[in-house]
């Protein structure tokens, strides 16, 4: 029988030659699911400072939103100290005690006495996440209190 001795082993010449070898074939060798071998990390490298920029920008979102809760708070605090005689010196330590050690040391305090009433404006700069800029700007809140004094 001429073709029993060849039986299993792979006919060279046809059709089907770039499948008995490795590399050979179709587009770059690579045939069905390993054609897509390595795409998914590529395109997650790809997306990377995408999703990085995105992640920085929702924190710094976060920064001032607390700066801006923070300033009102210590505006409350230096406001009720401002209102009363005993500690109306002390208003501006009072606000800084009131808030997070970060926002207190990059805050400033002004205070207005009005006809029977005190406001006092907090004002914090927003520290920048991103290398080379100091601040975002600054948050200010208002709270006025009725004044002791007359």
């Amino acid at each position: 029988m001429p073709g029993s001795a060849c039986r299993g082993l792979p006919r060279r010449g046809g059709p089907q030659d770039h499948r008995d070898q490795p590399g050979k074939g179709r587009r770059w060798g690579l045939r069905g699911r390993d054609a897509d071998r390595g795409s998914s990390a590529l395109e997650f490298a790809g997306m990377l400072p995408l999703l990085l920029l995105v992640a920085l920008a929702a924190i710094q979102l976060g920064i001032v939103g607390y700066a801006v809760q923070q300033a009102g708070t210590g505006a409350r605090a230096a406001a009720r100290l401002a209102s009363r005689e005993e500690t109306a010196d002390r208003y501006a330590a009072g606000g800084r005690a009131a808030m997070s050690d970060w926002t207190a040391e990059r805050s400033s305090f002004t205070r207005a006495d009005g006809a029977g009433e005190v406001r006092v404006t907090a004002t914090v700069s927003i520290p920048s996440l991103l290398p080379g800029m100091d601040s975002l700007g600054s948050a200010s809140r208002s709270a006025t209190m009725p004044s002791d004094r007359r």
